[in-house]
């Protein structure tokens, strides 16, 4: 045991010598059942915190604490009459629920949830797989669950549905490329994209801290791709009622509503391994070297999402939906140009440290400085957007932007030939049709 300062042992990627098949299969299983009691827990706890957050009780009537309303919600849509629209394309319209649903449950498959352990005297880590491109085999699947929505919202043949899935397709290209560019920051500093040396890297220094830019680009951009609050347009109840779910009933409903949670975990797993230390201890903890190893290594991975997941919740209770212009131009204008730059910043960094030996402190103190530099200046050469003039001050026409519209408050109508016609269906002289300020007074 050591308590010097930054004296955390060495740690080294995920050791698979000893893996046997039948191993394989109870992580498999594990990591089913994990992700299975996560949602019903993220469930509950999203609901009552959601009340305590705006004066209501939340779920109160199904056990303690509203504890088993959950299990209830499932029950429901397990023996709910199962319906669709006769137009449906039949074997897409079944299909996309479990594209959805498979695509969720894959990425945990290379997320390491813990160091190696001991099973009897098989040592084996805490992950079911890993390769030298775990990394790109999560965005990879990430954009493989989008097919289950778009062919979900294509194949009931309805418009909102539709709407739903265009939306949700322009989302995660959007969000996909600036969370990618956040990535490939942590891929340079580890020098691997294999998520068990990722972890391994971060043995002294969360990436959350060193990279502190990419951590928020990335946490923004993960809450645009699983379309929670304020990034929820895909699913914007009081425009398209419930987007590509819309036509879905029964347990098919179900498996969309258990993708988008797991989708939640994923995102927090993502998080908690490539930029806050994996299944490492916290600092001080860290120090300590039994609560740094073997099975604890699960319960700081364990707390660590959850911490992702409140975070999620608290934004869902806290903002307003975005529209779609301004989701888009954060997107586009915003976080991509701000990832490049910061990659450029890491990517020079890298190159120095092949040259000169330079402490990290001030390398990375050197790189902040001049990001907020950069930022300054960005702010500060924005132009800002035209005031829009009143309505009361603006010449109504009738027309905006080549559509009809009706006068605001403030705007006279125009007169309309037929409404200044006589009761005998003569037609009123040219001079009170050039007037009709006039003519709408008389």
């Amino acid at each position: 045991m050591t308590l010097a300062p930054f004296a955390v042992p060495e740690y080294t990627a995920a050791d698979f010598s000893q893996e046997t098949w039948w191993l394989s299969l109870i992580k498999a299983v594990f990591i089913i059942v994990f992700l299975i009691a996560n949602v019903l827990l993220a469930l509950w706890v999203e609901r009552r915190g959601l009340g305590r957050m705006q004066t209501r009780p939340g779920p109160n009537v199904a056990g303690p604490l509203g504890l088993f309303q959950a299990f209830a919600d499932a029950g429901k849509l397990l023996f709910k009459e199962d319906m669709w629209t006769r137009r449906a394309e039949r074997f897409l319209y079944f299909l996309a629920p479990a594209i959805a649903a498979f695509a969720a449950f894959s990425v945990y498959a290379v997320i390491p949830m813990g160091p190696n352990v001991k099973i009897g005297n098989i040592s084996t880590p805490l992950q079911l797989a890993d390769m030298p491109v775990a990394s790109l085999y999560i965005l990879a699947i990430a954009s493989l669950g989008l097919y289950g929505i778009v062919l979900g919202g294509w194949s009931t043949r309805s418009t909102l549905p539709l709407y739903g899935a265009v939306r949700s397709s322009a989302q995660v290209i959007s969000y996909e490329l600036a969370m990618g560019l956040s990535l490939v920051s942590v891929f340079l500093m580890s020098g691997s994209m294999s998520t068990s040396q990722i972890v391994a890297a971060q043995g002294q220094f969360w990436w959350a801290f060193t990279l502190f830019p990419a951590f928020v680009i990335y946490c923004i951009s993960a809450t645009g791709e699983v379309n929670r609050l304020p990034f929820d347009l895909p699913e914007a109840e009081g425009e398209i009622v419930a987007g590509h779910m819309t036509e879905y009933s029964s347990m098919k409903f179900g498996w969309y509503y258990l993708s988008e949670y797991v989708n939640m975990l994923n995102v927090s797993a993502v998080a908690t391994t490539m930029f806050f230390g994996g299944w490492h201890a916290p600092w001080p903890l860290s120090h300590v070297e039994f609560l740094n190893s073997g099975w604890w290594g699960l319960l700081w991975f364990f707390l660590k999402i959850w911490f992702f997941m409140f975070l999620l919740i608290w934004t869902r209770a806290t903002l307003l939906r975005f529209r779609y212009d301004q989701f888009m131009n954060l997107g586009w204008k915003r976080l991509m140009p701000i990832a490049l730059g910061w990659l450029v910043l890491v990517a020079l960094v890298r190159g120095i440290t092949q040259f000169v030996a330079l402490p990290n402190h001030i390398l990375f103190g050197g790189v902040g400085v001049i990001f907020v530099i950069a930022l300054g200046i960005i702010w500060l050469t924005d132009k800002p957007e035209p005031e829009e003039i009143p309505a009361s001050e603006r010449e109504y026409t009738g027309f905006e932007d080549g559509f009809p519209v009706p006068p605001l408050p403030g705007q006279t109508p125009v007169a309309s030939p037929r409404g200044l016609a006589t009761i005998e269906g003569e037609l009123a002289p040219a001079s009170a049709l050039d007037s009709p300020k006039e003519s709408t007074d008389e």
